[in-house]
């Protein structure tokens, strides 16, 4: 085990901190960087007082090395302001940073842990490849907990591709990716403690230390320690929040040459025990009690490296390897496992005055071993070429073509191309792409995840999934109004489905098989932006439409998709003085889902989410407290939580379709010294 118990662990990182904040460096106020959240177009926020020039963003998760507004591949930026009010919000993780950006919904995959993951533009979780500065450091295929145990302190921006990334990323990425850059090292030494306290006994500690070494170095480390009590909000014996204890650390080193060449090298290592399911005593129908505990541990390793190798050629590499243990509980069963993951990728770039390419070679590897369940071991090889080009046909005109050839251990060779435009008349920005991917499955769709293996047959005749994906984006800004339709298609064949049956043939349904479903998943949808800036105010107001089915073998016709709203909406206002404070406040609607495997109701309720957050700055200390869920909105309330009878996968929940928190509280304070 990595750590020691919670509160010593915190007196540990406060003495830490007290000790670098009396060293020679001088004290200043931290001042943030200003980025704008979309992709297309960008300008820092300003007050009265001060007039800020426009900051070019080059974008870190394409291969071109592009600008964001010269980019034809579509890439939505989560600034660095943004991030700093949603980790007053949610300090212990990141997912409340990508839930309410327009085409992303956080689903909750696991009630009794309360773990989830990210679906981009209704396609399933398990298609988003999650990376830290362009690393799969959390794992090819990271398990839904995984996002739970991301602290944002250390992050500069969040990079977000929607629709199939193959291409780029290989079989991890066919339904897009999301990006979290890491701040880097500045001038001058400089930290930040952030201590947070909620109404629902839960507390964070995270700290954030940055110093050069010398003209060329420096180094950055991130360290977080995270507690929440179990919560049974309505005395039904469940634990309806999951109580957990994580402890996390990453250091990183940055070093540049003076000829250009650049290294990045980064070592993580978290540890966390999360607990679920009945409360002591409490018996199910069945009789018995059912605890559901996940004690992870996980290590990491990553180097990026990048250099000239001519006047206008590049030699890239790009390097990972995470390793991450888990000890469940399902009841009076155990599963122990271990999953592997390891990337290992060298390229060569160059340009001509109109043209940029890339071409290089990849080598990825998945593994996943069961101390209990050995059937369900697999060993994933993918070895694979990559190759891009952009073409600026124009000043208003360019193009991006890309192609990855992957020759899977498993699933045989597998090619996924890509082609975007980017078309920029006078003040109109206008995208179009098209992608083909793959996705290699395994046994951990969502139901295996929350329920475990006990339950699931050995597999066979799975084949891989594909999709493919297609946008447009039209952008237009007049004056301090932007506006941006976005119009998207998906459609996926053999998706991996559970179907359940029964294994003494006497009708009851006790276990499930893996499939590939009969029939494509298809999706259709748009997205509407509305952003306005008028000196300290800014309001930003978002819909999202999604019509996404799928086929029922059953009936012979196609359905909706399950916990997928057809309407979701957002608005956002904020008042904000940089420097002294910030007020905001946030609706977020939800439309109806159908809803599978629920005795309870056939569809959802709507409902709405309400927020209300402030922060008063004075010197380099920041006071916040943020109000979430002003309606008290909480799924038990409307039906139960526990199953009359446990599911053929093996859970005694329903699936989570609204909020299950009810109203919480969270107030505290961030601390910054040093910095410019």
């Amino acid at each position: 085990m990595l750590i020691p118990r919670f509160h010593a662990f915190s007196a540990l990182l406060l003495a830490a901190f007290c000790f670098s904040s009396f060293s020679s460096v001088t004290f200043a106020q931290s001042k943030e960087e200003h980025e704008h959240h979309d992709a297309d177009e960008h300008h820092d926020s300003h007050s009265d007082e001060h007039e800020h020039e426009v900051e070019i963003i080059q974008v870190n998760s394409t291969r071109s090395g592009r600008t964001v507004d010269s980019e034809p591949i579509r890439v939505e930026v989560i600034n660095q302001e943004e991030l700093t009010e949603k980790a007053i919000m949610r300090p212990g993780n990141i997912s409340m940073l990508v839930a309410e950006t327009g085409g992303v919904r956080v689903q909750t995959t696991s009630p009794a842990l309360g773990s989830a993951n990210i679906r981009l533009q209704g396609l399933y979780g398990r298609y988003t490849q999650l990376l830290n500065d362009g690393l799969p450091l959390y794992g090819g295929q990271a398990a839904s907990i995984g996002l739970l145990q991301i602290p944002p302190t250390d992050l500069a921006r969040v990079e977000i591709i929607k629709g199939s990334a193959s291409s780029l990323y290989g079989g991890s990425a066919m339904g897009g990716v999301i990006n979290l850059i890491s701040r880097e090292p500045g001038d001058e030494f400089e930290a930040e403690l952030l201590l947070n306290s909620t109404s629902r006994d839960g507390q964070d500690l995270t700290t954030y230390l940055a110093s050069p070494l010398n003209n060329s170095s420096g180094v950055s480390i991130t360290a977080g320690a995270h507690h929440q009590a179990e919560q049974d909000f309505d005395n039904d014996g469940w634990i309806d929040m999951a109580g957990y204890e994580r402890y996390t650390l990453r250091p990183r080193l940055f070093w540049e040459s003076d000829n250009g060449a650049r290294v990045y090298a980064t070592v993580g290592a978290m540890t966390e025990n999360r607990d679920g399911g009945t409360r002591t005593n409490l018996l199910l129908s069945d009789g018995f009690d059912f605890q559901q505990n996940q004690d992870s541990e996980r290590f990491d390793l990553g180097l990026t490296a990048t250099g000239p190798l001519a006047d206008t050629l590049t030699w890239n590499v790009r390097s990972s390897a995470m390793t991450q243990r888990h000890a469940k509980q399902f009841g009076i069963r155990t599963e122990d496992d271990r999953h592997e993951s390891y990337l290992l990728e060298s390229s060569i770039s160059g340009y001509t005055v109109d043209m940029q390419w890339v071409v290089g070679a990849a080598l990825q590897s998945e593994r996943f071993e069961s101390e209990d369940f050995p059937m369900f071991d697999f060993d994933y090889t993918a070895p694979g070429i990559f190759g891009q080009v952009d073409y600026d046909f124009s000043d208003n005109l360019s193009s991006s073509v890309s192609a990855r050839l992957d020759d899977h251990s498993e699933f045989g060779q597998q090619l996924s191309p890509r082609v975007s435009f980017l078309y920029r008349p006078a003040l109109w920005t206008i995208r179009a792409s098209y992608g083909q991917g793959y996705f290699a499955p395994t046994p951990f769709v969502e139901e295996i995840e929350a329920a475990g293996l006990s339950r699931l047959s050995s597999l066979s005749n799975i084949q891989e999934e594909r999709a493919e994906t297609a946008s447009l984006d039209i952008g237009y800004q007049i004056d301090k109004l932007e506006t941006k339709l976005t119009l998207f298609s998906s459609k996926v064949d053999g998706v991996t489905e559970l179907v359940a049956f029964s294994a003494e043939n006497n009708g009851e349904l006790d276990r499930v098989r893996l499939v590939n479903a009969e029939g494509e998943s298809r999706i259709y949808g748009s997205e509407v932006l509305l952003r306005y800036k008028w000196n300290d105010f800014k309001l930003t107001a978002s819909y999202l439409f999604l019509d996404a089915t799928e086929y029922d073998q059953n009936t012979q016709s196609r359905q909706k998709l399950a916990l997928t709203p057809k309407h979701s909406a957002g608005l956002v206002a904020m008042w904000e003085r940089h420097g002294e404070f910030r007020v905001g406040f946030e609706a977020y609607y939800t439309g109806t889902q159908r809803l599978d495997d629920n005795p309870y109701r056939n569809d959802s309720d709507t409902y709405w989410h309400l927020g209300l957050m402030g922060e008063k700055t004075i010197g380099n200390i920041s006071w916040f407290i943020n109000f979430e869920n002003l309606l008290d909105i909480r799924q038990t309330k409307e039906d139960p939580l526990v199953l009359p009878s446990r599911s053929a996968a093996g859970q005694w929940t329903t699936d989570i379709w609204s909020r299950n928190d009810g109203f919480i509280v969270n107030a505290g304070l961030r601390i910054r010294f040093g910095g410019h």
